[in-house]
């Protein structure tokens, strides 16, 4: 999967717009748009931008399916969070982030 596929990916998954991945990376819309529309590969700091967007490293973006990937000080304390939770609260917490997501 190439880099553009990636970012694509990844707006798919959120159910984001160029000009909404704009917005949270702090980046010109243009940037976006000549990524797609021009196929123009991105600038390394604009990968870290969309990054941190995203919430991910950039180890997971680049990362193959099933590989291994570092997560963040935040992804590690949820999971450490998670573990504590029941199922019910895990429930809750998924249909929460769900709503959060939705009204991006």
């Amino acid at each position: 999967m190439d880099i553009q596929e990636r970012i694509k990916q990844l707006m798919d998954t959120k159910g984001w717009s160029e000009y909404k991945l704009a917005k949270e990376a702090n980046l010109p819309q243009s940037t976006i748009s000549h990524l797609f529309k021009r196929n123009n590969a991105p600038t390394y700091p604009t990968i870290e931008a969309i990054c941190r967007a995203f919430g991910i490293t950039m180890a997971q973006f680049f990362a193959d399916e099933g590989e291994a990937v570092m997560l963040t000080p935040d992804q590690k304390e949820l999971l450490l969070l998670w573990g504590t939770l029941t199922q019910e609260q895990r429930q809750i917490v998924i249909s929460t982030m769900k709503h959060f997501n939705n009204n991006d």
